[in-house]
């Protein structure tokens, strides 16, 4: 549930086929550069009503659902 939602918002906002997107792809292989991923955290925030914490860990969409599992 909370992998497709995250994997629905990246393509939306990668305006990309939610197909391309899966649990090991990485941020580089999104072509995700940082100002992206702040934005992104704060959407995943919205959406799933948490606090993220940017950190060296998250290179996955895999880390993403990770946190989010951890904070609900």
């Amino acid at each position: 549930m909370i992998l497709e939602k995250v994997i629905a918002i990246l393509a939306e906002y990668k305006e990309c086929d939610a197909n391309e997107i899966h649990e090991n792809s990485t941020f580089e292989e999104l072509e995700l550069d940082s100002l992206d991923t702040v934005d992104l955290m704060m959407t995943f925030e919205d959406e799933f009503e948490i606090q993220l914490e940017m950190s060296e860990d998250i290179k996955t969409v895999g880390d993403i659902v990770k946190a989010i599992e951890e904070q609900k």
